[in-house]
């Protein structure tokens, strides 16, 4: 995948991951990762909950190790990386974040009317 495609990857898990942590937990604090992708070095600020700091750090390694130039939803590909555990966890961040997301953009609508 592209660089500009893996960054943006990176900021949708950013975005999901901090909705979810901001509404489900209440002990969040600031992290940080620093990451190579052919040959760009990235530095990701994050304000998530230790457990969803360390999940979003696995997502990212394995999207870092994704062998698929156009890459597929991970949902979709034929050879998944993530263990069985791991991703629904995952799922369900963006499954509860994307509702919550898509709501607050419909909302906006009908308050700017």
């Amino acid at each position: 995948m592209t660089v500009e495609k893996f960054h943006t990857e990176v900021m949708t898990l950013k975005r999901f991951f901090e909705t979810y942590c901001t509404s489900k937990h209440h002990n969040s604090s600031s992290h940080y990762i620093l990451v190579e992708y052919k040959g760009q070095k990235f530095k990701y600020d994050f304000n998530l909950c230790d457990d969803s700091f360390e999940l979003i750090t696995y997502a990212i390694e394995k999207l870092l190790e994704c062998p698929h130039e156009i890459k597929p939803r991970c949902r979709s590909c034929p050879s998944p990386c993530y263990e069985k555990s791991k991703y629904k966890d995952v799922a369900k961040i963006m499954k509860y974040s994307g509702i919550k997301l898509g709501l607050s953009r419909i909302k906006k609508i009908f308050v700017d009317i």
